[in-house]
């Protein structure tokens, strides 16, 4: 397991609006990538989705992943993270979505009726960084 530098913590714990692209693999061996609100917890990187989406689909058929977040105020700036889910949870995951629908849409998080809303514990086991 490896741990987010702390020369690219700031753009990933800060105010500013990181963003940050997921990549997942797909039954057939391709890959998926999509954006993703994500945080981050100690060494663990917590990514939001919806139940049933594919991503949702790929991490829980193959926990292997791979995320990238770019600095808003300089895109060389980024940050990959490869590794593995090691946990997936719903209790908590109303108070993971909530501070960041403003962060990422600029207003609160509505819940969308029988959508359920898992957390997913990403492990870093390999960071890279520009």
């Amino acid at each position: 397991m490896e741990h987010i530098p702390n020369s690219h913590a700031d753009p990933l714990r800060g105010e500013a609006c990181a963003f940050a692209c997921l990549a997942t693999i797909i039954p057939d061996g391709y890959s998926q990538v999509n954006p993703a609100w994500f945080s981050t917890v100690g060494v663990l990187v917590l990514i939001n989705s919806a139940r049933g989406r594919t991503t949702d689909s790929n991490m829980r058929s193959c926990p292997t992943v791979a995320r990238l977040t770019a600095d808003p105020r300089d895109l060389m700036h980024y940050l990959q993270v490869a590794g593995h889910i090691a946990g997936i949870t719903r209790v908590g995951s109303v108070e993971h979505t909530n501070p960041k629908s403003p962060r990422y849409r600029g207003r609160p998080w509505t819940p969308v009726s029988g959508q359920s809303r898992p957390t997913y514990k990403l492990v870093p086991d390999r960071v890279s960084r520009g």
